[in-house]
């Protein structure tokens, strides 16, 4: 055995070993380096990667300005906590999502470590703003894995389990799903079901809502629906919590995916890809909404992070200056020209979706009964890595594959993704048979 191969084999027996069941590693790899669209693990063997830390890495692994950024910040400040000290990467970036969220308008933003963290914290600036309690998300949403996280979350496995008794005040409406038989109109006529059967209006403080549900299966809802969803809230006086944490910073071809329904936010949560890599997420919103929360109602030790905020304003200057967005709907074209092509070869891939370079493939037993098939989507993923391409599932089924390729891929590695995936399916449904 070579050296290492020892040495992959001792960190997967001390991953077992060491690191509870419950952590999921979606690939039995051990990474050793990484740059743009590409991975190497530790025996050297390349891998397109078309996960991208699960969204985070839209500029791609060690982009060079976010690089530099963290390298320059490094010598000065790594943390302060915000709650002792300001420091200027915190208010400069506040400074700039402001500007892109709200345009000339008055909006804040405040910054914590994790998604969950911004969603939970959008929910207590939203009920601080109207004191109300109820909050409504969606079936096959997906907010975090904190407690209240796990109960905006609107599937059951894995998130759930016997994690309960869940926060109370959390109600589910449906999400428009055309390929499942679900249109905008019937999903508004289930939000005014909830309001008829479940809480009134007037109890309610906010809607809660991914533009394009990630987890959930790269659903996006359409600029009708969302326009529709924002009245129909304001009519009662609930706000719209615009969850952006999957969709965000140019994954959709725009900053932001609301942005394809002209929508003017309440409050948007963003994470992920926000700082290239780095612990990072904020809650951004009408001042008048941000400032609900008296001092010391917002904050966290690591939120804001001095190193995290300059990493970034890295990635806010790779958008300004870098041609991203345009890149992503180029990219986005490709990608779904592909994926539609595959699908007339294979029988499995019942639906082809997404928005700009957010696409993703649904896999089915047939595609006259639609029955998810979840154990054909694993074997399509397994397939894929064993030829060198790296993706993962979602889905409330777990029978949809994702594609988040980083905004830097080019063209070739996007057409060597594709026949990766070509050959990967072919393998699978080849064994199947």
């Amino acid at each position: 055995m070579s050296e290492t191969r020892e040495r992959t084999t001792a960190v997967i027996e001390d991953r077992a070993r060491h690191v509870p069941r419950g952590v999921l590693t979606a690939h039995p790899l051990v990474l050793d380096r990484a740059q743009g669209s590409e991975v190497w693990d530790m025996d050297g063997r390349r891998y397109l990667d078309f996960v991208g830390g699960i969204g985070v890495l839209n500029l791609g692994h060690n982009h060079p300005r976010v690089v530099a950024a963290v390298q320059a910040q490094l010598g000065r400040i790594t943390h302060a906590a915000f709650q002792v000290a300001a420091y200027a990467p915190y208010v400069d970036l506040a400074r700039r999502l402001c500007a892109l969220v709200g345009g000339g308008d008055d909006y804040k933003a405040a910054f914590f470590t994790s998604g969950a963290e911004a969603v939970e914290n959008a929910v207590k600036i939203a009920r601080a703003h109207t004191n109300r309690p109820a909050i409504i998300a969606f079936r096959g949403g997906f907010h975090g894995r904190t407690l209240l996280g796990t109960t905006l979350t609107g599937m059951s496995a894995p998130y759930r389990q016997n994690f309960g008794p869940f926060a109370p005040e959390i109600f589910h409406s449906s999400f428009p799903n055309p390929y499942r038989g679900i249109d905008d109109a019937m999903a508004l006529a289930a939000l005014e079901d909830i309001f008829a059967t479940e809480v009134a209006p007037d109890r309610v403080a906010a809607i809660l809502i991914e533009p394009v549900q990630g987890d959930g299966g790269f659903l996006a809802a359409s600029p009708f629906f969302l326009r529709s969803l924002q009245e129909i809230a304001h009519r009662h006086g609930i706000l719209i919590i615009l969850d952006e944490i999957q969709s965000g910073f140019g994954r959709t071809g725009t900053l932001f995916a609301y942005e394809h329904a002209t929508l003017k936010p309440d409050l948007v949560t963003v994470a992920k890809s926000l700082a290239g890599g780095l612990p990072l997420s904020g809650v951004v919103g009408r001042a008048a909404i941000m400032d609900a929360p008296a001092p010391g109602g917002l904050g966290g030790t690591y939120g804001g992070n001095a190193l995290s905020c300059a990493a970034a304003l890295g990635v806010l200057d790779a958008f300004e200056h870098d041609g991203l967005l345009q890149r992503s709907v180029a990219l986005g074209e490709r990608l779904k020209a592909g994926l539609e092509a595959l699908a007339q070869r294979y029988a499995v891939i019942g639906d082809v979706r997404g928005l700009g370079f957010m696409q993703a493939i649904e896999i089915v037993a047939d595609r006259a009964s639609r029955k998810p098939d979840a154990a054909m989507a694993q074997a399509i993923i397994d397939a894929a890595r064993e030829e060198g391409l790296l993706v993962i599932k979602c889905g409330v089924n777990r029978n949809v594959i994702r594609f988040l390729a980083p905004l830097v891929t080019t063209d070739a590695q996007l057409d060597e993704g594709l026949g990766l995936l070509d050959r990967a399916l072919a393998g699978a449904t080849t064994r199947q048979v």
